[in-house]
């Protein structure tokens, strides 16, 4: 079965870029477009998409509506993953954005659409109730962790710190292991060794990486 998409984007170029980008995929199907936050609501009551594509910010505030739908949807459609676009790098959107999980959300800066790959890949992994973060928010959440007050990731080694880093970005042990040039043993004893200094050792492991991964982004 494809996946179904549906995209809300205020800006009517970007809106069919991403619908021309959707429909052209074998293992894709757009179930509409939608330019403001009551367009996608309406989208959403008459269809049952698999994956919702939103800007951060469209009419009729223009603040902050993908995020609150993403919130909305994790209470109503847990099932659906959403895919938000934002030209803003604030990682207080992300935060927010994954303050109920990491399980089916993406935050991708819009400038990093022009890649298509990034945006399909985003559209998959969250259709498989993975996640997917921009490298330059993970980068902007490691800046500003290293202008905070002590915390419990300042017990973390260097290492930790580039594992934990590599889960927010919602990867695999195996995943890790690849991008770190580490076997998958090493980065087991690593995410253990993270979760025992954060306090997280009872927790299921799933529960685990989805609580140290928060503490990781909330950290300011």
């Amino acid at each position: 079965m494809p996946i179904r998409v549906v995209i809300a984007e205020d800006n009517a170029l970007l809106r069919q870029g991403i619908a021309g980008v959707v429909s052209g995929q074998a293992d894709m199907e757009l179930v509409g477009a939608a330019a403001d936050l009551g367009g996608l609501r309406s989208l959403l009551e008459d269809s049952d998409p698999d994956v919702v594509v939103t800007d951060i910010r469209m009419p009729p505030t223009s603040t902050d509506e993908g995020v609150r739908v993403a919130t909305e949807l994790r209470g109503t459609r847990p099932g659906i993953g959403v895919v938000v676009l934002s030209q803003h790098g604030d990682p207080a959107y992300a935060v927010a954005l994954l303050e109920g999980g990491t399980g089916g959300r993406a935050y991708l800066l819009k400038d990093r659409v022009a890649d298509v790959d990034d945006l399909l890949v985003a559209i998959r992994e969250v259709a498989a109730g993975r996640s997917v973060i921009d490298p330059q928010i993970i980068d902007a959440l490691v800046t500003a962790n290293r202008r905070t007050a002590p915390s419990d990731l300042d017990r973390l080694t260097a290492r930790e710190l580039e594992v934990l880093e590599q889960m927010a970005q919602g990867k695999s042990n195996a995943a890790i292991a690849a991008t770190l040039f580490l076997s998958e043993r090493a980065i087991e004893k690593h995410s253990n060794a993270i979760f025992s200094k954060l306090g997280l050792a009872e927790e299921v492991d799933v529960n685990r990486r989805v609580k140290a991964v928060l503490l990781y982004l909330q950290s300011d």
